[in-house]
């Protein structure tokens, strides 16, 4: 199953951020990320089979002990690729709290015997992918409103024609301490 772990974002977060895609889509021709697969990925696992999900599970309990809510304050626009076929994302502050549950989950799943990238830790959520950037100014846009991320989730991804369909399958609270 190819699977990865993320912040879950909050509701308000997320209406928030769907509200900006909107008028974002009508300056930017893309296929935009649907409200329900909003989400800052921590690490990607890729494929992995049932007994790999039980140690990513042993890795998210030891990296999130202790961990406070992560609180997440949107930034900036950026993309990766070209203008002409880019990945449209909303950056997020690098928090401490943030940074650090990012490195401890890859440090955690690396003494699982987990290999990731070694790309730094660039913490944003996917807006957009394909699309075509304007060469002019982009609408003026309200970023969401800062709030905490309280859920790290281990997701199933499947994909399909329609887009990525995500199915959690393990979940840790931090709102708990």
């Amino acid at each position: 199953m190819r699977a990865f772990i993320a912040l879950e974002l909050p509701e308000d977060f997320k209406e928030d951020l769907a509200a900006m895609t909107r008028v974002l889509s009508s300056a930017v021709e893309g296929r935009f990320i649907p409200r329900e697969n909003y989400h800052v990925t921590l690490a990607f696992l890729g494929d992995i089979d049932e007994a790999q999900a039980h140690d990513v599970m042993d890795a998210m309990d030891e990296a999130c002990v202790g961990m406070p809510r992560i609180p997440l304050r949107a930034d900036r626009l950026g993309k990766f690729g070209r203008s002409s076929d880019a990945t449209l994302w909303l950056g997020l502050a690098p928090d401490p709290a943030l940074i650090r549950i990012a490195n401890q989950m890859r440090e955690a799943l690396r003494a699982q015997g987990f290999a990731l990238d070694d790309k730094p830790f660039l913490p944003h959520i996917t807006l957009a992918r394909r699309t075509c950037l304007p060469k002019g100014a982009l609408p003026e846009l309200a970023f969401p409103h800062s709030c905490d991320a309280t859920h790290v989730t281990l997701f199933k991804s499947t994909l399909s024609h329609e887009g990525a369909q995500y199915k959690p399958l393990y979940e840790i609270d931090l709102s708990q301490g």
